[in-house]
């Protein structure tokens, strides 16, 4: 199973987050959701999801580790 991450410091933002994580696409997905909900304040939205999932990349073995 590939592996994805995504960095909150790649995302605009106003709080200088510097939150990374990484993990399958589908757990990776729900952590970012739930992140930029409680964290960030955003709505849970399609739209939210759909920016969220086309700013995972993928992981490179070790890079996060």
């Amino acid at each position: 199973m590939s592996r994805k991450y995504i960095d909150c410091r790649e995302m605009p933002s106003e709080r200088n987050c510097d939150l990374a994580m990484s993990g399958s696409e589908e757990h990776i997905l729900e952590a970012a959701v739930l992140h930029a909900v409680n964290a960030h304040k955003h709505e849970d939205t399609p739209e939210l999801r759909e920016q969220i999932r086309g700013a995972l990349k993928d992981e490179m073995p070790g890079a996060l580790a």
